[in-house]
């Protein structure tokens, strides 16, 4: 019989790199919490339709990216592809909301896209993301970025780069597009991709976005979309600027900033790292003031972003696991049920440690719980059962002493930090 092989692009996680994810996700407990977050947890699994409503139809992660089936009452599902229309959706269905509050929410998870495995790049990832719901207000963009900000240091990152753009909001982002498709118009049509030549006329904003240096050279020269903010979209994005410039957060304009996702508006935001060569992306967002109007709900502006957690992987070292408390080693095969009972014993206080499953000589063992790191060592032969004993060797001094079984997890927790 063959061996079962793992899925092209949905890669196994051991440790020490499953270490990262939990190191990032805890982080952003702990960051976001500051600011009043509170996790949310989605499905994976939604129905096409929501993610063709908010992303866009002629979006290329709706019309080449998505893993979408029929299931068995022939009804379109999709694993979803990002997760902010599903938190968007989960806000909608909470009938226990209060109205007229904001809404801060975060969660981390898998997401799944068909696209070319690359490093930093799978077909299932994962991300951290943050959602605020209820605000129109340039200070909830400045408090995000900030707080993204605030997260990619505390884990350690360092050179890395914010972009800030605007892209204006319904009412002058048609003028720039209008513009937009005039001067690609004047562009020789093998100039650009196969991709930008389709989007020049559905989505010109994405040209903007391609990686491919033709499109990109085009691209330098395009008009500049900060040039045709309306009054109050200008307004809101200086205010923007202006507190991240009072809290120190250094960022760059970048007027070719566009998001990927139909349902952008005014503030978007990207950080980039110095330290991981073309795939320098590791978080990006910014504002969806329409989005919930395309999913059904009442007018409702929201802000959020999402940080590619291979990416910032690519970025950590492990953390370092912390050394066990205790090695347990048992002598003797009649040993054997109690070095596990006492060994239970010592976790059900709060201690960390291992215990043999096999009796050994003392010599093996107590180079493997050198090996581990241990604190100290506790040998269990037949005369220390006999005795109800056990010999604790401190694996720093080399001391040894023999203590009594009962009140064993006491001893050792006074003595370990």
């Amino acid at each position: 019989m063959h061996q079962i092989s793992k899925i092209k692009g949905f890669n196994d996680l051991w440790w020490p790199e499953s270490a990262k994810y939990t190191f990032m996700e805890a982080t952003a407990g702990t960051v976001f919490s500051r600011y009043g977050y509170r996790e949310i947890r989605v499905p994976v699994l939604e129905k096409t339709e929501l993610f063709a409503r908010s992303i866009g139809e002629d979006t290329d992660i709706v019309q080449k990216e998505m893993f979408t089936f029929a299931d068995r009452k022939d009804r379109l599902l999709t694993l979803r592809p990002e997760a902010t229309a599903g938190v968007a959706r989960a806000y909608l269905d909470d009938t226990t909301r209060p109205q007229g509050q904001i809404c801060k929410v975060y969660t981390c998870g898998p997401m799944f896209r068909y696209e070319r495995p690359q490093k930093g790049r799978q077909r299932q990832f994962h991300q951290v993301n943050a959602e605020l719901f209820g605000s129109a207000s340039p200070c909830a963009d400045a408090e995000l970025i900030a707080m993204l900000w605030r997260y990619l240091h505390e884990l350690g990152l360092v050179h890395l780069d914010l972009h800030l753009n605007s892209l204006g909001c319904p009412q002058c982002r048609p003028e720039f597009s209008r513009r937009l498709q005039e001067y690609l118009a004047e562009q020789a049509l093998d100039a650009l991709c196969p991709d930008c030549r389709r989007r020049k006329e559905t989505n010109p904003l994405r040209v903007l976005d391609c990686k491919v240096p033709g499109c990109q050279k085009i691209a330098e020269n395009a008009p500049n979309i900060l040039d045709h903010l309306c009054s109050e979209c200008r307004d809101h994005f200086s205010s923007v600027q202006n507190i991240l410039q009072a809290c120190s957060i250094p960022y760059v304009l970048n007027h070719r900033l566009v998001r990927g996702l139909d349902y952008y508006q005014r503030t978007t935001f990207e950080v980039m790292s110095r330290d991981i060569g073309a795939q320098s992306s590791v978080a990006g967002g910014g504002r969806y003031d329409g989005l919930l109007e395309q999913l059904g709900g009442p007018p409702c502006p929201g802000i959020g972003f999402a940080c590619g957690m291979e990416r910032l992987a690519m970025l950590l070292d492990p953390p370092p696991a912390p050394p066990p408390d205790f090695y347990l080693a048992v002598l003797d095969p009649a040993a054997l049920d109690q070095g596990q009972i006492l060994a239970l014993g010592l976790r059900e206080q709060g201690l960390r440690g291992e215990v043999s499953f096999e009796a050994k000589g003392p010599k093996p063992q107590l180079r493997l719980a050198n090996k581990q790191g241990a604190a100290y060592c506790i040998l269990l032969g037949r005369e220390e059962l006999e005795s109800q004993t056990v010999v604790v060797k401190d694996m720093h001094s080399g001391e040894q002493r023999t203590l009594p079984q009962s009140g064993l997890s006491e001893a050792l927790g006074r003595s370990i930090p």
